[in-house]
């Protein structure tokens, strides 16, 4: 089979993966001169024929990558789709002035995506954002020497030879060694009961509580409103002074402000309070 007669579904592995792996196995590969006349015509003339040309030779290369990649529990078949797209875009910007074979070039595209797609699938909750957690996901589990978590002088010595932080190195191994959870938990009695979304509930942030509890509050002020007014004047004074400002008077304050006793001072504030208190029905 050639690259030219070669159906161009057969760019993305189906359903049957290893007929498609037979397939791209039977496409022969390209010695130096046609794989850089077929670069020469992409680069110069934009020949979309070299590049599937380019292409179709090269996805051997691809199944042989996403090989490498199989202990993260995801389907080969779709990390081939996207090593297929990585080695498109390689060729797209592959220059035969380079010096080098289009293989050397692509192979960091077609990982690119391949890395992508790991870290967005792998896991719900994406474990790894940064240059160096990037690293380290890709490279930790290869650096391990045994099973089990790694010592004090494991850790500074997978650290260094990553170039990234000991405490790096902590942080990832716990990210792979935990493990997804459903919020709602699984069909199990027992796995629901347990599950986050009993103990992660955050009740205060209840749309409706929240409502129901602004709407008493300002309804509480209104009854206190309404019972202060029933006041005597005296009374409102005293309880404002000692109950409603930031600065509240003294009992000898305000019994020299009125004239009398603190000790009566004190009296007129427990009546107005045990009034508020009837009329505010507390």
């Amino acid at each position: 089979m050639t690259t030219d007669n070669l159906p161009l579904h057969l760019m993305s592995p189906g359903a049957n993966l290893e007929a498609y792996i037979q397939v791209v196995n039977r496409i022969p590969l390209l010695t130096v001169e046609e794989e850089r006349e077929l670069a020469i015509r992409l680069y110069n003339d934009g020949d979309i024929d070299a590049a599937r040309s380019l292409v179709m030779a090269h996805l051997r290369f691809v199944v042989y990558i996403a090989k490498s990649y199989s202990g993260y529990g995801l389907s080969e078949a779709d990390l081939i789709q996207e090593g297929n797209v990585g080695l498109m875009k390689a060729v797209r910007r592959f220059n035969p002035e380079f010096g080098v074979r289009l293989v050397s070039f692509a192979v960091h595209w077609i990982k690119a995506e391949m890395h992508e797609f790991i870290l967005k699938n792998w896991r719900i909750v994406k474990v790894a954002t940064t240059k160096a957690q990037r690293k380290l996901f890709f490279n930790l589990r290869g650096s391990k020497k045994r099973l089990g978590w790694m010592n004090d002088k494991e850790v500074k010595f997978v650290a260094g030879e990553l170039g990234v932080e000991p405490h790096q190195v902590r942080q990832m191994e716990g990210r792979l060694s935990a493990h997804d959870e459903a919020f709602d938990g699984g069909p199990d009695e027992e796995d629901e009961f347990l599950s986050p979304s009993r103990y992660l509930e955050d009740t205060e942030s209840d749309p409706a509580l929240i409502i129901e509890m602004q709407n008493s509050s300002r309804g509480r002020q209104r009854q206190l409103a309404a019972a202060f007014t029933n006041l005597d004047d005296r009374a409102k004074h005293i309880i404002q002074q000692r109950w409603l400002q930031d600065n509240k008077a003294t009992l000898h304050e305000l019994a020299e402000y009125f004239g009398i006793s603190a000790e009566r001072v004190r009296q007129l504030e427990k009546n107005a309070i045990k009034k508020l208190r009837l009329e505010f029905d507390l």
